[in-house]
């Protein structure tokens, strides 16, 4: 069964238009990531599946159903935010349970579903503390742990792991992934984090203004972007870009070359000088201004004596390079 099927949603809030024409198909099991920039319009898309936010137009439909007039709450969903929004004066236990209670569920599912959920998230040390004597990870799990009780058609992500540290945020989200292959539950996750989408998702939704860019899996969009803002959005170090390039280009247009992709050599097609190093343990990032004064970065992996200072010649196998048109649209290298 197909867990959720959005056909043209649009999203205006007055005469300002946040969604355009988004068709999507998340399949039953699947985890789907919304990933762009602040202002793109994935956490409103996320609202208007929930049922927070209403559709402008087009047609929302969970589980086969169209749920464009009926409630967040008889939605099937669950929601967890990216700011815990726990009962403070409630245990652990009673901030799971509450939303069971309301539903008046029988005592002994709401006993059930909780300890099962507890078990998961590995929070039975602490079920009867409160929020305040919780780290940030543990009242996300909690969150975390509010909506699975639910046993919800729909999970929904709404950027959980930005109030955490880094440290933090890898376990959590670790701990998601783990939650996912359990339950075989069908989550929609968003992030403006690309690592985390490159991570988690089955499959990823690049917005970018409002609109669908490229959907599809981690590797499809990392090998194989449509345009120079998807390839530019996913990968770390991100995409260089040469205006001034060693192939031909469309007029106004760019070479695209990932900075893993890029190796040193004697004399190269780009040659320039070095002007930073970081020096990462496993691998080595070098910043290098070309001869046509355009900045890259080189990734190299292991530790490499390069300095500050050193002319380097750069080179790049052909079929690791893209080419963009002026329009940011990809086109067929050499042309």
């Amino acid at each position: 069964m197909t867990a959720l099927t959005l056909t043209n949603v649009c999203k205006s809030f007055g005469d300002v238009e946040v969604l355009s024409d988004i068709n999507l198909t998340v399949e039953d099991g699947e985890f789907v990531v919304f990933v762009g920039p602040s202002g793109c319009g994935k956490s409103t898309l996320l609202r208007v599946i929930a049922g927070l936010e209403d559709a402008s137009a087009g047609t929302v439909e969970i589980g086969g159903q169209v749920v464009n007039h009926i409630p967040p709450a008889k939605r099937g969903i669950a929601m967890v935010f990216q700011s815990y929004a726990l009962y403070p004066h409630l245990s652990v236990r009673d901030n799971m349970a509450l939303g069971l209670k309301q539903e008046k569920q029988p005592k002994s599912v709401i006993e059930a579903r909780v300890d099962k959920a507890v078990q998961m998230l590995d929070l039975g040390a602490y079920v009867d503390r409160r929020p305040s004597d919780l780290s940030g990870g543990q009242r996300q799990r909690v969150a975390i742990g509010r909506a699975i009780v639910r046993e919800p058609k729909l999970f929904l992500f709404d950027e959980p792991l930005s109030n955490l540290d880094a440290a933090l945020r890898m376990n959590t989200r670790i701990e998601i992934a783990e939650l996912h292959r359990t339950l075989s539950a069908s989550m929609i996750y968003v992030t403006h984090d690309q690592t985390e989408a490159m991570t988690l998702a089955d499959k990823i939704v690049v917005l970018r203004d409002g609109r669908v860019e490229q959907v599809g899996t981690p590797m499809e969009l990392y090998n194989n972007p449509t345009n120079r803002f998807v390839a530019g959005f996913l990968g770390s170090p991100a995409m260089n870009f040469l205006t001034k390039a060693p192939v031909d280009i469309p007029p106004g247009g760019t070479l695209g070359v990932r900075p893993e992709h890029l190796r040193l050599v004697q004399t190269g097609r780009v040659n320039g000088r070095v002007t930073h190093v970081e020096r990462l343990g496993g691998d080595t990032n070098l910043l290098v201004v070309t001869d046509q004064d355009e900045t890259v970065t080189v990734r190299l992996f292991g530790q490499d004596p390069t300095a500050v200072g050193d002319i380097v010649g750069l080179d790049f196998d052909d079929a690791n390079a893209f080419v963009f048109d002026v329009d940011g649209q990809r086109v067929p290298f050499g042309r």
